[in-house]
């Protein structure tokens, strides 16, 4: 017999499992499904940016900066090492246990807020008089009717044509958190987020990494300035970055992988590796969904269309996070998530896609929002810049990690802030008082009169917003 519901929701990734929890707390009966497994065929909750990115990634840049911090760096701060070895299994084995803490906190926040989980993969089966029919297919079969669907099943790694992954030789982001031996030599295609966190593990690990990128332009999405600061430190930390390339073959032979491409001038060469990371995008998890038995309608690449509430072209079926238009970020799908389960309980919630921000979390890490000075330009904006470099900041320079800068574009007349970018020492909490300021369309001056803690890293925030009136006062 089936189930009903008010909700249920296809997914429990940072979109999905976080719409459930909001419907429920607002007093709807909620149902969450989702297919993961860990490695002994439990429910691993959390989606990709649980199970294979956000988190594991995090961990890794953790613990392997902490390797390289001890192998070149303590010493400047009169802590001598000797006999330095790294215990990659211990390493790996941290990432996992964060990986399980957050699946195991999901499915108790479940719990807590009386979200009914249910572990398979779900399908549209039909239009019925009380909504929708929701097959589960898993350890037990299960069927559910629902008053309203939320999509919410993620994205996976695209692959290069002809070039599968095989997760030993030729590895996604999946297959790339989890190698069992640093390799000697490490090849990545695609010097996005995903290439350069994960070319930065394996490099502070001891492999030499080199990066293939197709675009002319180092991160042509980021501000200039922070693309040049940023290229500058990570090509000097040892990844060999490659921009203008053409793959035009890729083979595996033996144990080894190799790559024939065109350079920036149209040259050719012949590289090998001992493994090949490809992160050249990701593609919606839409197969399997059902969507074609209900006429849930997709788009030429395969995302489901949703208008600017996430409501689908069928009544009362949403999508949500990386399934759907707009960039493929946990934060931007868990917003969208409490935005539709509020739309649902009759709310009208609102979603602001020019204040969301992009982090990268090399290090240097990187953050944005909003506008890019070339942007501005293009655009014909009147700005004013004002800029400040970490190596005047006091707390940096305590740190030992002076690299970078904080910019802040503000409109020339109303002193808006229009966009915010920094590149530096945990860039990524930096980027939360921009966030603020600009939901509040406040001013630059607004940034300037705050009194920020001395010594913190948030002064160069300020000075920065100082600098837009070409006051700053510690450089």
């Amino acid at each position: 017999m089936a189930k009903n519901f008010d909700v249920v929701v296809i997914g429990a990734g940072p979109g999905g499992y976080i719409a459930a929890i909001r419907a429920a707390q607002l007093g709807l009966s909620v149902a969450c499904v989702d297919a993961w497994s860990d490695q002994d065929g439990k429910a691993a909750p959390g989606g990709t940016c649980t199970n294979v990115g956000c988190i594991p990634s995090k961990a890794l840049l953790q613990s392997s900066e902490h390797y390289e911090q001890a192998e070149k760096h303590f010493e400047d701060h009169g802590i001598k090492v000797k006999g330095l070895e790294l215990k990659l299994d211990t390493l790996l084995g941290r990432k996992d246990k964060v990986v399980k803490e957050n699946n195991q906190g999901i499915l108790f926040l479940f719990k807590k807020n009386k979200v009914t989980f249910f572990h398979g993969t779900a399908s549209f089966q039909a239009k019925v008089d009380a909504g929708w029919s929701i097959r589960v297919d898993g350890k037990e079969a299960e069927d559910l009717i629902a008053k309203h669907v939320v999509v919410a099943t993620g994205s996976s790694a695209r692959e290069l044509p002809g070039v599968p992954f095989d997760e030993e030789l030729i590895l996604s982001n999946d297959g790339a958190l989890r190698l069992k031996d640093v390799p000697k030599k490490l090849g990545v295609i695609g010097a996005g987020v995903i290439g350069l966190e994960l070319g930065s593990v394996w490099r502070r690990l001891g492999a030499e990494v080199t990066i293939f990128e197709g675009a002319p332009e180092f991160l042509a999405a980021a501000d200039r300035d922070v693309a040049k600061e940023a290229f500058s430190a990570l090509t000097k930390q040892g990844l060999d970055i490659q921009l203008g390339v053409k793959v035009d073959e890729v083979e595996t032979s033996g144990k080894k992988v190799k790559v024939e491409y065109k350079d920036a001038s149209d040259k050719e060469h012949k590289a090998e590796f001992d493994r090949l990371i490809v992160s050249i995008g990701r593609v919606p998890n839409t197969a399997g969904l059902g969507a074609e038995t209900v006429g849930l309608k997709l788009d030429e690449r395969g995302f489901i269309e949703v208008d600017d509430d996430c409501l689908t072209n069928l009544p009362n079926v949403w999508a949500v996070g990386d399934v759907v238009r707009g960039p493929m970020l946990a934060h931007k799908a868990e917003d969208e998530g409490v935005a539709v389960a509020e739309r649902i309980a009759g709310q009208q919630p609102h979603v602001n896609f020019d204040t969301i921000p992009w982090v990268i979390y090399t290090s240097p890490e990187m953050a944005w929002v909003g506008k890019t000075e070339q942007e501005l330009k293009k655009e014909g904006r009147d700005y004013r810049a004002g800029k400040f470099p970490f190596m005047a900041n006091g707390r940096a320079r305590a740190l030992g990690n002076t690299t970078g800068f904080v910019k802040i574009l503000a409109d020339a007349k109303t002193d808006e802030v229009l966009g915010v970018h920094i590149v530096g020492p945990t860039a990524s909490e930096l980027i939360a008082e921009a966030v603020v300021i600009m939901e509040f369309r406040g001013a630059a001056e607004d940034i300037a009169r705050i009194c920020h803690a001395h010594p913190t890293l948030s002064e160069a925030m300020k000075e920065a917003a100082l600098a837009v009136d070409k006051r700053a006062l510690n450089f």
